[in-house]
């Protein structure tokens, strides 16, 4: 039995260790809890362990992908971004927090973090909250939804999920080509599509 629970860990591990917006982590913690009749909150509470492990390990690869494919003006312009969010401390931990209740893709959350080589440690446990907050709901609404519809499936592929993929890459989108040091500190939008080395 604990094979299985092994598999929702390794599942949502690999999931956001990737960094490209993915269908989120909780669409394979419904599927495998309702496949294999698992206890729902072992699920949930294996499920975040195993996002935590992926957004911890994407936070610390990230910095060198990023340094081989995009050039130095904006990964400095990334590292001001979290520097700046670094000094609002607790007004950043409830931005975190309640961007992890929204059913977006906290992909661009990550990638933004580690780009700006911001420890692991000031973005996961806000993180971590609001992921246990919005998988459980996730995770025992689709126990619910697949317990009382004829099918799972019909609700895989919805305006829904193709909005949260949209908007995680435009979010990755704006990560990359917006200049936020001009933003920020000169209140000057600006957009500049030369990042790559």
């Amino acid at each position: 039995m604990w094979s299985k629970y092994l598999l929702v860990f390794a599942s949502a591990m690999m999931v956001d260790i990737v960094p490209l917006p993915l269908p989120p982590a909780f669409t394979i913690m419904i599927f495998l809890q309702i496949y294999y009749k698992l206890d729902v909150w072992t699920v949930i509470s294996v499920g975040v362990a195993g996002s935590i492990l992926g957004r911890y390990i994407l936070t610390l690869y990230i910095p060198k992908v990023a340094g081989k494919i995009f050039n130095p003006a904006k990964n400095e312009d990334v590292q001001y971004l979290g520097k700046k969010l670094k000094e609002k401390g607790w007004k950043s931990q409830l931005a975190i927090l309640t961007y992890s209740l929204l059913p977006l893709p906290t992909t661009p959350l990550f990638i933004a973090g580690g780009m700006a080589k911001m420890k692991p440690f000031f973005i996961i446990p806000a993180f971590f909250v609001g992921k246990f907050i919005s998988d459980a709901i996730a995770v025992i609404g689709g126990k619910y939804v697949a317990e009382n519809a004829p099918s799972i499936l019909e609700g895989a592929i919805s305006w829904k999920s193709i909005a949260g993929i949209t908007i995680g890459l435009l979010l990755i989108i704006a990560l990359l080509f917006i200049d936020w040091r001009t933003l920020v500190q000169q209140k000057k939008f600006k957009i500049n599509f030369k990042i790559w080395k």
